[in-house]
Protein backbone atom coordinates (compact mmCIF):
# COMPACT_ATOMS: atom_id res chain seq x y z
CA UNK A 1 0.00 0.00 0.00
CA UNK A 2 1.30 3.45 -0.97
CA UNK A 3 0.57 4.96 2.43
CA UNK A 4 2.36 2.26 4.40
CA UNK A 5 5.41 3.58 6.28
CA UNK A 6 7.78 1.22 8.05
CA UNK A 7 10.02 1.65 11.08
CA UNK A 8 7.91 4.32 12.75
CA UNK A 9 8.56 5.17 16.41
CA UNK A 10 6.77 3.78 19.45
CA UNK A 11 3.26 5.20 19.96
CA UNK A 12 3.98 7.67 22.74
CA UNK A 13 1.90 10.83 23.01
CA UNK A 14 4.86 12.94 21.87
CA UNK A 15 5.68 10.72 18.87
CA UNK A 16 2.05 10.71 17.77
CA UNK A 17 1.91 14.52 18.02
CA UNK A 18 5.08 14.92 15.95
CA UNK A 19 3.92 12.53 13.23
CA UNK A 20 0.49 14.16 13.13
CA UNK A 21 2.02 17.62 12.70
CA UNK A 22 4.38 16.38 9.99
CA UNK A 23 1.56 14.73 8.05
CA UNK A 24 -0.64 17.82 8.25
CA UNK A 25 2.20 20.18 7.36
CA UNK A 26 3.03 18.35 4.15
CA UNK A 27 -0.66 18.01 3.28
CA UNK A 28 0.26 14.89 1.31
CA UNK A 29 -2.31 12.05 1.03
CA UNK A 30 0.41 9.40 1.23
CA UNK A 31 1.69 10.76 4.52
CA UNK A 32 -1.77 11.32 5.96
CA UNK A 33 -2.80 7.77 5.13
CA UNK A 34 0.50 6.47 6.51
CA UNK A 35 -0.18 8.30 9.76
CA UNK A 36 -3.70 6.86 9.96
CA UNK A 37 -2.36 3.35 9.39
CA UNK A 38 0.31 4.00 12.02
CA UNK A 39 -2.41 4.79 14.55
CA UNK A 40 -4.27 1.59 13.64
CA UNK A 41 -1.20 -0.63 13.60
CA UNK A 42 0.14 0.61 16.92
CA UNK A 43 -3.07 1.00 18.92
CA UNK A 44 -2.56 -2.44 20.46
CA UNK A 45 0.85 -1.34 21.75
CA UNK A 46 -0.64 1.28 24.03
CA UNK A 47 0.13 0.27 27.61
CA UNK A 48 -2.93 0.31 29.82
CA UNK A 49 -2.33 1.25 33.45
CA UNK A 50 -3.85 -1.45 35.62
CA UNK A 51 -5.03 1.30 37.93
CA UNK A 52 -6.70 3.23 35.13
CA UNK A 53 -7.96 0.82 32.49
CA UNK A 54 -10.75 3.18 31.41
CA UNK A 55 -8.27 5.89 30.44
CA UNK A 56 -6.20 3.41 28.42
CA UNK A 57 -9.28 2.17 26.61
CA UNK A 58 -10.29 5.76 25.81
CA UNK A 59 -6.83 6.44 24.39
CA UNK A 60 -7.12 3.46 22.07
CA UNK A 61 -10.61 4.50 21.02
CA UNK A 62 -9.46 8.04 20.22
CA UNK A 63 -6.61 6.70 18.09
CA UNK A 64 -8.96 4.48 16.05
CA UNK A 65 -11.52 7.26 15.62
CA UNK A 66 -8.83 9.70 14.49
CA UNK A 67 -7.58 7.15 11.96
CA UNK A 68 -11.12 6.53 10.70
CA UNK A 69 -11.70 10.26 10.28
CA UNK A 70 -8.52 10.73 8.25
CA UNK A 71 -9.17 7.73 6.01
CA UNK A 72 -12.83 8.66 5.40
CA UNK A 73 -11.89 12.24 4.52
CA UNK A 74 -9.20 11.11 2.09
CA UNK A 75 -11.60 8.59 0.55
CA UNK A 76 -14.45 11.06 0.07
CA UNK A 77 -13.01 14.58 -0.15
CA UNK A 78 -9.35 14.14 -0.81
CA UNK A 79 -7.47 17.14 0.56
CA UNK A 80 -10.16 19.75 0.13
CA UNK A 81 -12.63 21.37 -2.24
CA UNK A 82 -11.76 20.72 -5.85
CA UNK A 83 -9.34 17.95 -4.89
CA UNK A 84 -9.76 14.38 -6.06
CA UNK A 85 -10.56 11.66 -3.55
CA UNK A 86 -7.52 9.52 -2.80
CA UNK A 87 -7.97 6.06 -4.42
CA UNK A 88 -5.57 4.31 -2.03
CA UNK A 89 -7.72 5.46 0.89
CA UNK A 90 -10.87 4.40 -0.94
CA UNK A 91 -9.41 0.96 -1.47
CA UNK A 92 -8.33 0.62 2.14
CA UNK A 93 -11.67 1.83 3.46
CA UNK A 94 -13.50 -0.55 1.12
CA UNK A 95 -11.49 -3.44 2.53
CA UNK A 96 -12.42 -2.34 6.04
CA UNK A 97 -16.12 -2.29 5.20
CA UNK A 98 -15.75 -5.66 3.52
CA UNK A 99 -14.17 -7.26 6.59
CA UNK A 100 -15.61 -5.15 9.39
CA UNK A 101 -12.18 -4.03 10.58
CA UNK A 102 -10.97 -0.83 12.37
CA UNK A 103 -14.26 -0.66 14.23
CA UNK A 104 -16.44 -0.33 11.13
CA UNK A 105 -19.51 -2.46 10.44
CA UNK A 106 -19.53 -4.95 7.58
CA UNK A 107 -21.16 -3.13 4.69
CA UNK A 108 -20.72 -4.71 1.26
CA UNK A 109 -22.66 -1.95 -0.50
CA UNK A 110 -20.25 0.72 0.76
CA UNK A 111 -17.28 -1.50 0.00
CA UNK A 112 -18.42 -2.00 -3.59
CA UNK A 113 -19.10 1.71 -4.06
CA UNK A 114 -15.61 2.62 -2.84
CA UNK A 115 -13.95 -0.02 -5.03
CA UNK A 116 -15.87 1.36 -8.01
CA UNK A 117 -14.86 4.96 -7.23
CA UNK A 118 -11.20 4.00 -6.91
CA UNK A 119 -11.41 2.03 -10.13
CA UNK A 120 -12.49 5.20 -11.94
CA UNK A 121 -9.05 6.54 -11.08
CA UNK A 122 -7.44 3.41 -12.51
CA UNK A 123 -6.48 1.88 -9.16
CA UNK A 124 -5.55 -1.71 -10.19
CA UNK A 125 -6.43 -3.63 -6.98
CA UNK A 126 -9.72 -1.73 -6.60
CA UNK A 127 -10.58 -2.43 -10.23
CA UNK A 128 -9.96 -6.13 -9.65
CA UNK A 129 -12.10 -6.11 -6.49
CA UNK A 130 -14.89 -4.39 -8.41
CA UNK A 131 -14.81 -7.26 -10.88
CA UNK A 132 -14.95 -9.80 -8.04
CA UNK A 133 -17.96 -8.00 -6.56
CA UNK A 134 -19.79 -8.21 -9.87
CA UNK A 135 -18.83 -11.87 -10.25
CA UNK A 136 -20.14 -13.00 -6.85
CA UNK A 137 -22.81 -10.36 -6.30
CA UNK A 138 -21.26 -8.64 -3.28
CA UNK A 139 -22.65 -5.14 -2.74
CA UNK A 140 -24.18 -5.21 -6.20
CA UNK A 141 -26.14 -7.58 -8.38
CA UNK A 142 -24.25 -10.43 -10.00
CA UNK A 143 -23.31 -9.44 -13.52
CA UNK A 144 -20.74 -11.50 -15.44
CA UNK A 145 -20.54 -8.98 -18.30
CA UNK A 146 -19.59 -6.19 -15.93
CA UNK A 147 -17.21 -8.54 -14.13
CA UNK A 148 -15.44 -9.25 -17.41
CA UNK A 149 -15.29 -5.53 -18.17
CA UNK A 150 -13.46 -4.82 -14.92
CA UNK A 151 -11.25 -7.93 -15.09
CA UNK A 152 -10.11 -6.72 -18.50
CA UNK A 153 -9.52 -3.22 -17.20
CA UNK A 154 -7.48 -4.51 -14.25
CA UNK A 155 -5.50 -6.79 -16.56
CA UNK A 156 -4.80 -3.90 -18.92
CA UNK A 157 -3.51 -2.02 -15.87
CA UNK A 158 -0.97 -4.89 -15.57
CA UNK A 159 -2.39 -6.16 -12.28
CA UNK A 160 -0.86 -9.62 -12.05
CA UNK A 161 -3.70 -11.54 -10.39
CA UNK A 162 -6.21 -9.94 -12.79
CA UNK A 163 -4.18 -11.07 -15.79
CA UNK A 164 -4.19 -14.60 -14.34
CA UNK A 165 -7.93 -14.48 -13.62
CA UNK A 166 -8.79 -13.18 -17.09
CA UNK A 167 -6.55 -15.80 -18.67
CA UNK A 168 -8.27 -18.64 -16.81
CA UNK A 169 -11.74 -17.32 -17.65
CA UNK A 170 -10.90 -17.25 -21.35
CA UNK A 171 -8.99 -20.54 -21.28
CA UNK A 172 -11.75 -22.46 -19.51
CA UNK A 173 -14.82 -20.54 -20.65
CA UNK A 174 -15.87 -19.47 -17.14
CA UNK A 175 -18.49 -16.78 -16.38
CA UNK A 176 -20.51 -17.85 -19.41
CA UNK A 177 -17.74 -16.69 -21.73
CA UNK A 178 -16.86 -18.42 -24.97
CA UNK A 179 -13.55 -20.27 -24.70
CA UNK A 180 -10.68 -18.37 -26.24
CA UNK A 181 -7.52 -20.38 -25.50
CA UNK A 182 -5.26 -18.16 -27.58
CA UNK A 183 -6.14 -14.97 -25.70
CA UNK A 184 -6.32 -16.86 -22.42
CA UNK A 185 -2.75 -18.10 -22.82
CA UNK A 186 -1.65 -14.59 -23.80
CA UNK A 187 -2.86 -13.24 -20.45
CA UNK A 188 -1.44 -16.19 -18.53
CA UNK A 189 1.95 -15.52 -20.08
CA UNK A 190 1.79 -11.87 -19.06
CA UNK A 191 0.83 -12.83 -15.53
CA UNK A 192 3.56 -15.47 -15.36
CA UNK A 193 6.16 -12.93 -16.45
CA UNK A 194 5.26 -10.82 -13.41
CA UNK A 195 4.86 -13.73 -10.98
CA UNK A 196 5.82 -13.25 -7.33
CA UNK A 197 5.42 -15.30 -4.16
CA UNK A 198 1.92 -13.82 -3.87
CA UNK A 199 0.96 -14.46 -7.49
CA UNK A 200 2.59 -17.65 -8.83
CA UNK A 201 -0.64 -19.16 -10.14
CA UNK A 202 -0.19 -18.45 -13.85
CA UNK A 203 3.14 -20.30 -13.93
CA UNK A 204 1.44 -23.49 -12.75
CA UNK A 205 -1.46 -23.18 -15.18
CA UNK A 206 0.88 -22.55 -18.10
CA UNK A 207 2.85 -25.58 -16.99
CA UNK A 208 -0.29 -27.68 -17.31
CA UNK A 209 -0.97 -26.23 -20.77
CA UNK A 210 2.52 -27.01 -22.07
CA UNK A 211 2.58 -30.42 -20.39
CA UNK A 212 -0.18 -31.66 -22.64
CA UNK A 213 -1.96 -28.98 -24.63
CA UNK A 214 -5.44 -30.01 -25.75
CA UNK A 215 -6.36 -26.67 -27.33
CA UNK A 216 -3.87 -26.87 -30.23
CA UNK A 217 -2.89 -23.30 -29.32
CA UNK A 218 0.65 -24.13 -28.31
CA UNK A 219 3.01 -27.00 -29.00
CA UNK A 220 3.40 -29.30 -26.01
CA UNK A 221 6.84 -28.86 -24.48
CA UNK A 222 7.63 -31.06 -21.48
CA UNK A 223 10.91 -29.38 -20.63
CA UNK A 224 9.37 -25.92 -20.67
CA UNK A 225 6.45 -27.23 -18.67
CA UNK A 226 8.85 -28.48 -16.00
CA UNK A 227 10.62 -25.10 -15.91
CA UNK A 228 7.31 -23.35 -15.28
CA UNK A 229 6.38 -25.74 -12.47
CA UNK A 230 9.86 -25.31 -11.02
CA UNK A 231 9.61 -21.51 -10.98
CA UNK A 232 6.24 -21.67 -9.23
CA UNK A 233 7.52 -24.26 -6.76
CA UNK A 234 10.49 -22.09 -5.83
CA UNK A 235 8.06 -19.23 -5.25
CA UNK A 236 6.37 -21.46 -2.67
CA UNK A 237 3.32 -22.55 -4.70
CA UNK A 238 2.22 -25.83 -3.13
CA UNK A 239 0.49 -27.45 -6.16
CA UNK A 240 3.67 -26.95 -8.20
CA UNK A 241 5.79 -28.33 -5.37
CA UNK A 242 3.62 -31.45 -5.35
CA UNK A 243 3.96 -31.66 -9.13
CA UNK A 244 7.75 -31.64 -8.85
CA UNK A 245 7.55 -34.40 -6.25
CA UNK A 246 5.66 -36.52 -8.77
CA UNK A 247 8.06 -35.68 -11.58
CA UNK A 248 11.10 -36.73 -9.56
CA UNK A 249 9.36 -39.83 -8.24
CA UNK A 250 8.39 -41.23 -11.64
CA UNK A 251 10.80 -39.48 -14.00
CA UNK A 252 8.14 -37.35 -15.70
CA UNK A 253 8.64 -34.27 -17.89
CA UNK A 254 12.13 -35.44 -18.86
CA UNK A 255 13.31 -35.55 -15.22
CA UNK A 256 15.62 -38.19 -13.87
CA UNK A 257 14.14 -40.23 -11.02
CA UNK A 258 15.47 -38.75 -7.79
CA UNK A 259 14.03 -40.00 -4.51
CA UNK A 260 15.70 -37.28 -2.49
CA UNK A 261 14.22 -34.44 -4.54
CA UNK A 262 10.87 -36.17 -4.73
CA UNK A 263 10.62 -36.42 -0.94
CA UNK A 264 11.89 -32.85 -0.57
CA UNK A 265 9.19 -31.33 -2.78
CA UNK A 266 6.41 -33.58 -1.50
CA UNK A 267 7.28 -32.53 2.04
CA UNK A 268 7.18 -28.84 1.12
CA UNK A 269 3.74 -29.27 -0.43
CA UNK A 270 2.52 -31.47 2.42
CA UNK A 271 3.61 -28.87 4.95
CA UNK A 272 1.20 -26.50 3.20
CA UNK A 273 -1.65 -28.99 3.54
CA UNK A 274 -1.76 -30.53 0.05
CA UNK A 275 -3.42 -33.90 0.66
CA UNK A 276 -1.98 -35.51 -2.47
CA UNK A 277 1.49 -34.69 -1.18
CA UNK A 278 0.67 -36.00 2.30
CA UNK A 279 -0.32 -39.33 0.78
CA UNK A 280 2.83 -39.35 -1.34
CA UNK A 281 4.96 -38.82 1.77
CA UNK A 282 3.01 -41.66 3.38
CA UNK A 283 3.92 -43.86 0.43
CA UNK A 284 7.60 -42.98 0.73
CA UNK A 285 7.60 -43.89 4.42
CA UNK A 286 5.80 -47.14 3.61
CA UNK A 287 8.54 -48.28 1.24
CA UNK A 288 11.47 -46.27 2.50
CA UNK A 289 14.45 -45.30 0.35
CA UNK A 290 18.01 -46.08 1.35
CA UNK A 291 19.92 -42.98 2.31
CA UNK A 292 16.86 -40.79 1.76
CA UNK A 293 14.01 -41.77 4.04
CA UNK A 294 13.88 -44.54 6.63
CA UNK A 295 10.99 -46.99 6.30
CA UNK A 296 8.39 -46.42 9.02
CA UNK A 297 4.90 -47.93 9.14
CA UNK A 298 4.03 -45.55 11.94
CA UNK A 299 4.94 -42.46 9.93
CA UNK A 300 3.19 -43.88 6.87
CA UNK A 301 -0.01 -44.18 8.89
CA UNK A 302 0.31 -40.69 10.44
CA UNK A 303 0.80 -38.98 7.08
CA UNK A 304 -2.16 -40.83 5.55
CA UNK A 305 -4.24 -39.94 8.59
CA UNK A 306 -3.51 -36.25 8.02
CA UNK A 307 -5.13 -36.48 4.60
CA UNK A 308 -8.00 -38.64 5.84
CA UNK A 309 -8.86 -36.26 8.66
CA UNK A 310 -9.46 -33.55 6.06
CA UNK A 311 -12.08 -35.68 4.34
CA UNK A 312 -9.84 -36.64 1.42
CA UNK A 313 -11.40 -39.83 -0.06
CA UNK A 314 -8.09 -41.41 -1.08
CA UNK A 315 -6.73 -40.61 2.36
CA UNK A 316 -9.71 -42.30 3.99
CA UNK A 317 -9.26 -45.35 1.77
CA UNK A 318 -5.54 -45.51 2.57
CA UNK A 319 -6.15 -45.30 6.32
CA UNK A 320 -8.79 -47.98 5.91
CA UNK A 321 -6.31 -50.23 4.15
CA UNK A 322 -3.57 -49.59 6.71
CA UNK A 323 -6.07 -50.35 9.49
CA UNK A 324 -7.26 -53.53 7.81
CA UNK A 325 -3.73 -54.84 7.28
CA UNK A 326 -2.23 -53.45 10.47
CA UNK A 327 0.26 -50.95 9.05
CA UNK A 328 1.30 -48.45 11.70
CA UNK A 329 -1.74 -49.32 13.78
CA UNK A 330 -3.33 -52.42 15.29
CA UNK A 331 -5.29 -54.33 12.66
CA UNK A 332 -9.04 -53.82 13.02
CA UNK A 333 -11.32 -54.90 10.18
CA UNK A 334 -14.41 -53.20 11.60
CA UNK A 335 -12.55 -49.90 11.98
CA UNK A 336 -11.19 -50.36 8.47
CA UNK A 337 -14.74 -50.77 7.18
CA UNK A 338 -15.68 -47.48 8.78
CA UNK A 339 -12.94 -45.69 6.88
CA UNK A 340 -13.89 -47.48 3.67
CA UNK A 341 -17.51 -46.40 4.15
CA UNK A 342 -16.41 -42.77 4.53
CA UNK A 343 -14.31 -42.98 1.38
CA UNK A 344 -17.13 -44.70 -0.49
CA UNK A 345 -19.57 -41.93 0.52
CA UNK A 346 -17.25 -39.47 -1.24
CA UNK A 347 -17.14 -41.54 -4.42
CA UNK A 348 -13.94 -43.54 -3.96
CA UNK A 349 -14.30 -46.65 -6.13
CA UNK A 350 -11.41 -48.48 -4.48
CA UNK A 351 -13.29 -48.35 -1.19
CA UNK A 352 -16.38 -49.79 -2.88
CA UNK A 353 -14.34 -52.65 -4.30
CA UNK A 354 -12.62 -53.31 -0.98
CA UNK A 355 -15.90 -53.45 0.93
CA UNK A 356 -17.27 -55.92 -1.62
CA UNK A 357 -14.16 -58.04 -1.21
CA UNK A 358 -14.43 -58.01 2.57
CA UNK A 359 -18.08 -59.00 2.28
CA UNK A 360 -17.15 -61.86 -0.06
CA UNK A 361 -14.42 -63.04 2.30
CA UNK A 362 -16.81 -62.89 5.26
CA UNK A 363 -19.44 -64.86 3.33
CA UNK A 364 -16.88 -67.51 2.36
CA UNK A 365 -15.67 -67.79 5.92
CA UNK A 366 -19.25 -68.18 7.11
CA UNK A 367 -19.87 -71.01 4.63
CA UNK A 368 -16.71 -72.81 5.77
CA UNK A 369 -17.67 -72.47 9.42
CA UNK A 370 -21.18 -73.74 8.66
CA UNK A 371 -19.78 -76.74 6.77
CA UNK A 372 -17.40 -77.59 9.63
CA UNK A 373 -20.26 -77.35 12.11
CA UNK A 374 -22.42 -79.73 10.02
CA UNK A 375 -19.61 -82.28 9.79
CA UNK A 376 -19.10 -82.10 13.53
CA UNK A 377 -22.78 -82.88 14.08
CA UNK A 378 -22.60 -85.94 11.78
CA UNK A 379 -19.51 -87.30 13.57
CA UNK A 380 -21.13 -86.86 16.96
Amino acid sequence: MAGKVLNLPAPTAENIRVLRDQARAHNDPDQLLAFALYLIDTVSQITIDEQDTKQGAKTRERMVLEAQKIIKKLATQGLGIGKTAYPEAQFYLANCYGSGSIGLPVDYDRAFSLYLQASKQNHPPATYRTAVCYEIGAGTRRDYNHAMQFYRKAANLSYTIAMYKLGMILLKGHLNQAKNPREGIFWLKRSAAAATEDTPHALHELGLVYEKDVSSTVIADERYSFELFSKAAHLGYAPSQCKLGTCYEYGLLQCQVDASLSVLWYRKAADQGITEAELAVSGWYLTGSEGVIEQSDHQAYLWARRAADKGEPMGEFTVGYYTEIGIGITADVEEAKRWYMLAMSRGNQKAVDRLKELKRIAAGRSQVESSVEQKSCVIM
